[in-house]
C-alpha cells in the first residue's frame, strides 16, 4: 500500500542534497549487503537515530521494562508518524537472534504466492553497522524449501516493511542477527499450514543451537493497520465509513474491535481465523475486506507462535495504537528524513503495537 514512486523520487532529491548517493558500491556487492528501499521515512544513519530518540516524548515508556517479548507485531510506516510506538514496543525484544516476518507488498506483481519467502543476502544495511543474516537462515530454509518456502532476493530487496524495524532493534542491541521472511498472499488454511511448518523448523533449530525463546531468539512481525480514506490512494476509495469526523471515529471503533477480538489476551486458532474474516474477502482471499497490509504476515506469525508454544496461547498486550493523524509527529526535515505520504482526514494509516509473552 506504500507509495513506491514517491519514496524513489524523494530519496533521489535527499540523496543529492546530502551528497549521499544510493548506488551500491563494489565492496558492498562483494559483501552481499541488502540496501534500504526507503531512505525517506526510515533512518539510514546512527546520528539520525540518536536525534530521533532524543526528540521523543518518553512519557514514562522507558520504565515499562519487563519480561522479554516472544513475539511482537510492529508498524512499519514513516518514523515521523509512528513515533514512540517503535521503541516503546521494541525495547523489550531482548533476544539477539530475530526471526523477522514481514509483508510482501509487491509479491503479486512478481507472481509470488503461497510460500514463505527467504533471501540469500549475507547482511542488511543498518545505521550502526551492517546487520548479519543468521546462519540459521539457510538452516531454516533447508527444512522448508519446496513445499513451504522459496528464495527471492528480487522480492526481498524491494520490500520496505522489515527494514523499518531494524534501526530500532539495533538501537537497543548492536549485536542482533536476523532471519528475514516475507509472507505473500495465502489462504487461511495455507497460512496455518506454513505457520505450523515454520514452527517445527524453528523448534529444530532452537534445539540445535540451544536457543531459549524470548531470551535467545524472538519473532518480530510487522503490519500497518488500516489504510483509510479516499484521497491519494492510487484512485482507491477506502473510506469505508466516510472520511469526515463521524466516519473516522467509526473506523477507529472497528480497528479496536479487531484488536480486542483477534490479537490481544490469550489468542488461539479461532482468533487468527477471525482476524482473516475481518481482513480478507470470503470469496477471494487475495482481496482486502479491511485494509491491513499484514493480512497474511500477522496470521502466519500467530500460527507459528501458537504451534511453537505447543498449541497453547500466548498472551497479547496492546502496547499502543495511534494513527498518522492522531500521533505526535516527530520533526525530521532537518535530519535528512521526510514523509512518503500525506496524513489527512481522508488519507491516514493506523498503527498497532502488540507484544506477546
Amino acid at each position: 500500500m506504500r507509495r513506491s514512486l514517491q519514496i524513489i523520487a524523494v530519496s533521489l532529491i535527499l540523496g543529492v542534497l546530502s551528497g549521499c548517493g544510493t548506488t551500491n558500491s563494489g565492496s558492498d556487492e562483494a559483501k552481499n549487503i541488502r540496501h534500504l528501499v526507503d531512505t525517506v521515512g526510515f533512518a539510514q544513519y546512527s546520528w539520525q537515530m540518536d536525534s530521533l530518540m532524543a526528540r521523543l516524548d518518553r512519557g514514562g515508556w522507558e520504565k515499562k521494562d519487563g519480561l522479554p517479548w516472544k513475539l511482537v507485531i510492529c508498524p512499519h510506516d514513516d518514523y515521523t508518524y509512528v513515533g514512540k510506538l517503535y521503541p516503546e514496543l521494541l525495547q523489550n525484544v531482548k533476544a539477539k537472534n530475530l526471526i523477522l516476518i514481514g509483508v510482501a507488498h509487491k509479491a503479486a506483481r512478481l507472481g509470488v504466492a503461497d510460500s514463505l519467502v527467504f533471501g540469500s543476502y549475507s547482511f542488511w544495511k543498518a545505521p550502526w553497522k551492517a546487520v548479519p543474516v543468521s546462519p540459521a537462515n539457510d538452516e531454516l530454509f533447508s527444512l522448508l524449501k519446496g513445499r513451504y518456502a522459496m528464495r527471492s532476493d528480487t522480492l526481498q530487496k524491494v520490500e520496505h516493511s522489515l527494514e523499518a524495524m531494524i534501526p530500532f532493534l539495533q538501537y537497543f542491541n548492536k549485536d542482533i542477527s536476523i532471519i528475514p521472511i516475507l509472507v505473500p498472499a495465502m489462504s487461511p488454511d495455507r497460512m496455518q499450514e506454513c505457520g505450523k511448518a515454520l514452527a517445527e523448523a524453528i523448534r529444530q533449530i532452537a534445539i540445535k543451537h540451544r536457543w531459549e525463546w524470548g531470551r535467545d531468539f524472538a519473532i518480530v512481525a510487522t503490519t500497518d493497520a488500516v489504510h483509510y480514506g479516499n484521497q491519494d490512494w492510487n484512485g482507491a476509495d477506502m473510506a469505508f465509513f466516510g472520511c469526515d469526523s463521524t466516519g473516522n471515529k467509526k473506523a477507529l471503533q472497528h480497528e479496536d474491535e479487531i484488536i480486542q477480538k483477534c490479537l490481544i489476551g490469550n489468542v488461539m486458532l479461532d482468533n487468527f481465523r477471525l482476524f482473516s474474516s475481518y481482513t480478507l474477502k470470503s470469496d477471494n482471499y487475495k482481496e482486502y475486506k479491511w485494509t491491513w497490509c499484514g493480512r497474511y504476515s500477522v496470521p502466519a506469525a500467530l500460527y507459528t507462535t501458537y504451534f511453537l508454544n505447543d498449541s497453547k496461547p500466548l498472551n497479547g498486550e496492546l502496547v499502543g495504537y495511534s494513527t498518522s493523524i492522531t500521533s505526535d509527529h516527530i520533526p525530521v526535515d532537518d535530519i535528512r528524513m521526510g514523509r512518503t505520504a500525506i496524513a489527512t482526514d481522508c488519507h491516514w494509516v493506523g498503527y498497532a503495537a502488540i507484544g506477546y509473552r
